[in-house]
């Protein structure tokens, strides 16, 4: 089996980090019951994620 990204699971929603099938990219999608969760769950990732590059420019 060969793992190809990170998927979090919430109570109430998900987050996922992968790299792309065809673009030199990391796809990051999210999914939240509501607008409050899912807000919450893209700050964890945006967070996790500027504590390894800071300064990073995320589209979300």
């Amino acid at each position: 089996m060969t793992i190809d990204g990170l998927r979090v699971e919430y109570a109430d929603g998900f987050g996922l980090a992968r790299s792309s099938n065809t673009t030199p990219v990391v796809v990051l999608r999210f999914e939240g019951e509501t607008d409050a969760a899912l807000a919450r769950i893209q700050q964890s990732f945006r967070s996790a994620l500027s504590a390894v590059r800071p300064g990073l420019v995320l589209p979300f």
